[in-house]
């Protein structure tokens, strides 16, 4: 399908702007079924950006719904970024950062130096250690020793099994032998 510049009006404005051969292209596998309404200046002011986006001026500045409210966690008064709901719970930046931390994390930063964060490494370690000599000691060398001999005979002792089945025999019996 062949793309030909074209020409449409604003319907902010009600210039003439091109709508390109590309852009064609682009909205057609977007498969987007309308053609754009607006110039690009226009397209731009109605986004908030003003001059900035058509390359003059500098950017306004984006107005954020700013809503001043008390902590539901800890009753700190806080200002939240959005207009709170009747009945959800509105918490500070600090009690909602704790809240997204996991529980070992937060345990981890609740540490107050990293010497403390390295003794309490080095005794999950040690803790670990002594555990894993506990489980050694219980299993004493004679007993390792005593499975490791009985390991092979478990291997070689098994014998074949014998079937029964009379197809299964007829089969092996019409087989060619090697």
């Amino acid at each position: 399908m062949q793309f030909v510049d074209r020409f449409l009006k604003c319907s902010d404005c009600g210039q003439e702007f091109v709508f390109t051969a590309g852009e064609q292209l682009f909205f057609h596998d977007k498969q987007f079924k309308n053609d754009p309404k607006r110039c690009k200046l226009c397209k731009a002011k109605r986004a908030g950006l003003g001059r900035a986006a058509v390359g003059g001026g500098a950017a306004l500045p984006l107005s954020r719904t700013e809503t001043r409210t008390e902590c539901s966690a800890c009753g700190v008064e806080t200002t939240v970024p959005f207009k709170p709901t009747q009945g959800r719970p509105v918490l500070c930046r600090s009690c909602f950062q704790m809240k997204r931390v996991p529980t070992a994390v937060a345990a981890t930063v609740a540490l107050d130096s990293p010497s403390q964060q390295v003794a309490a490494a080095e005794a999950a370690i040690d803790q670990a250690f002594a555990t894993a000599a506990a489980e050694a000691a219980q299993a004493s060398p004679a007993t390792t020793t005593e499975m490791i001999a009985e390991a092979p005979a478990a291997v070689t002792s098994a014998e074949p099994e014998v079937t029964t089945n009379p197809a299964l025999i007829a089969a092996a019996a019409e087989a060619p032998q090697a």
